[in-house]
Order: C-alpha cells, then structure tokens, then sequence
C-alpha cells in the first residue's frame, strides 16, 4: 500500500498527489511513469512522474479527471492508500545520458501544453540540478488551466506562459511562440522537447521541422496497460511500430505517425465514455450488461 502523503488542486479538475513510494523515488529518472491503480481491482493508469525526492522517499503525480478510474483516485484523500504505485517504468529521458559538458553546450526548449507542464517539469528540474539552463513555453487555455508556474519558473531560464484567450501571457498558441522567439527574438535552439495533447504536440513538430530542430515527443497519453502486453500503444515511428510503455514513451516527433495515433486515442474515448455510461447506471441502481465493469 502506498500512502497519500499530500494532495491539492492545482487547476479546475486537475490534482497533484505526493505519494510514499521510495523505492520508485530512489529509482526514478526524468521521462518515465508509473501505473497506478485506485482499488485492488482497479484499471491500470499509466502517469507520468510529475516530480520525486529520494530524500524524503516520495513521488508526485499530477492527474487531470477525464474519466471513470482518474475520478476514483482523486477522490481518494490525503492520508488514504493507493494499492499499487508501480515504477518506474519506460524509458528516461535521452540527455540522462549526455555528458554533462555537452549538454552545456545544447540550447534546449521544451513546449508543455495544458498537464504536460508536469512530466516537462522534472526534466527541466534535472537539467537545472546539473547547470542546465533550459527554456520553457507553458500552453494553457485560459490562466486558470496553467498549472505548475511557480515551480517551472524557478528552475527555468526562461519561462514563457502563453493562452488561447490572451488572459496570461502571449496571446497565441504554442506554436506561434516558438516562432516568435526564434524570428523575433533571435532565439536559436538546438533541440526541443514537446509534451502535451497529441494534436500540440503534432504541430510543434511541424513548425521545428521547418527549422530543422531536432524534437522529442512523449506519446504518454496513449498508453493503457504500460507493459507492452495488450498492444494498444502501438505507434508508428519511422515506419516501423514501436510500443509507447517499453520502447518509450519518448520518440522522435518528426517520425511520429501522429494521424495513426490520434486515430487509436479516439478509439479509447469511445471505451471511455461506455464506462462513464456503466457507472452512472451503476450510481442510479441499474444493473448494466455492457461488457466494460473497469
């Protein structure tokens, strides 16, 4: 059992939980997940690690209520238990293993949209830790979705905050951003790193490639069982098919099939809405024969 050690609100139906958990904050490196599961015969929700402190044994979680099995584990209080955390999983994050020296050398971006500003954070923190200082664009909606700005900021070189109705920041997607910084503001990057809705994450990777940027892309958000034994999170990456939990969830965004992706996500909202539809007959009394019970 792993306990709850804190939790809070960070935006409007997104939480960050602080879990016990210190063998996972012992192992952990940037870039990878945990499954988690609310009760003993729960769904398996892949999260990417929001942050860890070995010291204090503990590993945060930011996880945003989208659908049946994420409203269980926030409704879980501080004090409670989560019956598995398991982790790390996936691969860390390539520039773990770069000599320190050249990545010095290295001018990094990374582009976070919404909840991505979690799993950016910790790689970020990482580089910052070893004298790297990166910069970082934080998409949000509106100024109450961003999530995480304080932390971002002090460990940053150069925080840009951006929303889609101009309330906080540049008014504009993350996309005009990056080119902003670099035909405006005489920016030039060596490498960035996107992480966020797959259709941002789509189109970051379209305007780098327009400046020849190398770009990482984290496909987290379609993985299911996050042990590469159900198959779901099959993506096309160079033309062969590789599995987001095992062979990433890290890939290289100019590769990515994005249209294949966001194809087989659209599958799982459909799943997703078949459960939502079994609890609230559940909740009303009814006794539902759909063969989805998670």
């Amino acid at each position: 059992m792993f306990r709850i050690l804190k939790k809070r609100e960070l935006a409007p139906d997104i939480w960050r939980m602080d879990i016990e958990a210190p063998r996972v904050a012992h192992s952990a490196k940037p870039g990878q997940f945990v499954i988690v599961r609310a009760s003993e015969n729960g769904e398996r929700i892949p999260l990417t690690i929001a942050d860890y402190d070995e010291e204090k044994g503990s590993v945060s979680i930011v996880i945003q209520t989208i659908g049946v099995s994420t409203r269980k584990i926030v409704a879980l209080e501080e004090g409670g238990y989560l019956p598995d955390f398991a982790g790390p999983l996936g691969r860390e994050s390539e520039f773990v293993h770069e000599p320190i020296e050249e990545l010095k050398k290295k001018k990094i971006l990374f582009v976070a949209g919404g909840v991505g500003a979690a799993p950016v954070y910790p790689q970020v923190k990482w580089l910052h830790e070893h004298g790297v200082e990166a910069d970082v664009i934080v998409g949000a909606k509106n100024a109450q979705m961003h999530i995480m700005t304080e932390e971002m900021r002090a460990v940053a070189g150069n925080l840009y905050l951006t929303t889609d109705d101009g309330s906080l920041g540049f008014h504009g997607l993350v996309t005009a951003k990056i080119k902003d910084l670099i035909d405006n503001h005489g920016k030039h990057y060596d490498e960035v790193v996107a992480i966020g809705p797959m259709i941002m994450m789509k189109f970051v990777a379209a305007t780098t490639k327009e400046y020849n940027i190398p770009t990482i892309v984290s496909l987290n958000t379609l993985m299911v069982d996050g042990t590469g034994m159900c198959g779901a999170c099959r993506v096309t990456v160079g033309g062969k098919t590789l599995f987001t939990c095992v062979d990433g969830p890290e890939f290289d965004g100019h590769q990515v099939d994005f249209d294949e992706a966001m194809r087989r996500q659209g599958m799982y909202r459909t799943i997703e809405q078949r459960k939502a539809h079994i609890e609230a007959e559940r909740a009303a009394g009814h006794k539902c024969k759909i063969g989805l019970d998670k």
